[in-house]
């Protein structure tokens, strides 16, 4: 019964990491379709948020068969209980990610500057994403906590996408439309750091029995 369990995790521990993986890809794509004025390619994240959102059902459903048909001791119930909530992140990660290629078909005709801070913060995020799914499959608290703190660098560049378009703005005002948009675009990367954040947070939970949340 015990082997059959712990295939069943590793499957998870699988579902899980593709799931990432779809998640980073995201980020990725949408952030280069902004950023090289790339219509296709922000159409296709947009029609392939749906695997996110159908991968998210296939851990769900996995995770309720553990639940329900086997006999999860303690830390198996926090590592599935954590799995349930970091799905929600990642599906949100998904729908964050087509909201920029959104950003990026409206953007596609402008004649707007590269923003050299905005792919920053789009790595940033992708790594804080990589890192959180790796430490739930590794059950590794020293680099749940580095993605926990490393949510600084990203809420770091947001400010400084924001000063920088304060400036372009105050220089040039008939570009404020554009410089919104972007400015949501980071707002969106740094919604996704919160997203890895949470998610390594619960890698805390799944580890310890107790979420960060709940100290002091």
């Amino acid at each position: 019964m015990r082997n059959k369990f712990d295939e069943q995790l590793a499957t998870l521990n699988e579902e899980l990491t593709q799931m990432g993986c779809l998640c980073e890809q995201a980020i990725a794509l949408a952030s280069k379709a902004l950023l090289d004025k790339d219509d296709k390619l922000a159409r296709e994240v947009i029609a392939a948020d749906r695997e996110v959102d159908q991968k998210e059902r296939d851990v769900e459903s996995l995770c309720l068969k553990l639940l329900l048909r086997q006999q999860p001791v303690a830390r198996d119930l926090r590592q599935i209980s954590a799995a349930l909530k970091m799905i929600t992140d990642m599906e949100r990660i998904g729908d964050q990610a087509a909201d920029i290629s959104e950003i990026a078909l409206i953007l596609k005709d402008r004649d707007i500057e590269k923003a050299d801070h905005i792919a920053q913060m789009a790595a940033a995020a992708i790594r804080m994403v990589t890192d959180s799914v790796d430490a739930y499959v590794r059950q590794d608290l020293d680099l749940a906590r580095s993605v926990i703190h490393y949510d600084d660098i990203v809420d770091d560049l947001f400010v400084r996408i924001r000063e920088d378009l304060i400036a372009k703005i105050a220089a040039d005002p008939t570009c404020g439309g554009e410089a919104l948009d972007l400015l949501m675009v980071a707002k969106y990367l740094e919604r996704i750091g919160d997203h890895a954040t949470n998610i390594a947070e619960w890698v805390e939970f799944s580890i310890l029995g107790r979420h960060p949340e709940d100290e002091g």
